[in-house]
């Protein structure tokens, strides 16, 4: 894997390659990094979670009655 980061100054760009990407389809990707790095999301990340307390101290589970239809 070949990455190059280039300013350009004209409007055609020469790249060179290794030696072993000749013969073999290779794929050319070219954008501006300053509209990538504008297009990240940003998460928020504040999250918030509400909850009900119950006092389960003086509970005792009843099988027979959970299972009852």
């Amino acid at each position: 894997m070949l990455r190059t980061i280039i300013t350009a100054e004209k409007n055609n760009l020469i790249l060179s390659i290794p030696d072993d990407f000749i013969g073999k389809q290779i794929e050319v990707i070219a954008f501006v990094l300053e509209d990538a790095q504008a297009q990240k999301i940003t998460l928020n990340n504040t999250k918030t979670f509400s909850s009900i307390q119950l006092d389960t101290r003086e509970f005792k589970f009843n099988r027979d009655e959970a299972n009852e239809r």
